[in-house]
């Protein structure tokens, strides 16, 4: 999942930051927050270096300085948007620690944060469909991320007692990402506003356990 900013100044908050605190602030940490705060607003292509630049408090001299290209300002920034999944994995696993029931449910919360936080979408959803070119360096970079996002859905499925769990993973890993683009496009009173409801529904239809006995054979005619 793509998810809640944090530790995060955007152009905005600099803006009202006293002046000794932005000053203290290295370039390149203003540098990705801008851009961070931009691509987020705007898409990749909407935004150039030199705005970046200029909404970091800086000039493209540095910002080339800290990033070779504009690509490597993307990947960086695209780095930075799995740190804070990262984060939030961390905090469900450090505020129910061992009760994976408890876990699971903590993270229908978040998915819905990040569906609810605002109506741009995920960020790395976004800037796979903006980057068309087969070979640049952050489509290869977003795979590997949404992967390995899925992968510890699973596992936690898996750990909570779900017996299939890689197909429950895959089921909720598409329905986050459908509401996300729902939001988009039908608006907050549109599906993407049952999500809780409608996971909560899908992982219990996993839990439910089949009905097991043999079937009664057909009674064969009196002769």
């Amino acid at each position: 999942m793509t998810v809640k900013r944090v530790m995060q100044y955007g152009p905005r908050e600099e803006a009202e930051m006293p002046d000794d605190v932005r000053v203290t602030t290295p370039p390149r940490a203003r540098i990705l927050a801008a851009a961070r705060d931009l691509f987020h607003r705007h898409g990749l292509r909407g935004v150039g270096v030199d705005t970046i630049a200029e909404a970091a408090g800086t000039n493209k001299m540095t910002l080339y300085r800290h990033f070779e290209s504009k690509d490597d300002l993307i990947v960086a920034y695209l780095r930075g948007v799995a740190a804070e999944a990262d984060a939030i994995w961390l905090e469900i696993e450090r505020e129910n620690p061992g009760d994976m029931q408890a876990q699971l449910k903590s993270w229908l919360a978040h998915a819905e944060d990040c569906i609810t936080a605002d109506g741009r979408g995920c960020d790395l959803a976004n800037a796979a469909v903006e980057l068309t070119q087969a070979g640049h360096p952050a489509r290869r970079l977003i795979e590997e991320m949404k992967t390995e996002q899925r992968d510890r859905l699973a596992k936690l499925c898996r750990r909570a007692g779900i017996s299939k769990a890689e197909v429950l993973a895959d089921t909720l890993t598409l329905l986050l990402e459908g509401a996300r683009v729902s939001r988009q496009s039908a608006g907050t009173n549109g599906p993407s506003a049952k999500f809780i409801a409608t996971a909560e529904s899908v992982i219990e239809t996993f839990k439910a356990k089949p009905k097991s006995g043999r079937k009664a054979l057909p009674r064969k005619p009196a002769k």
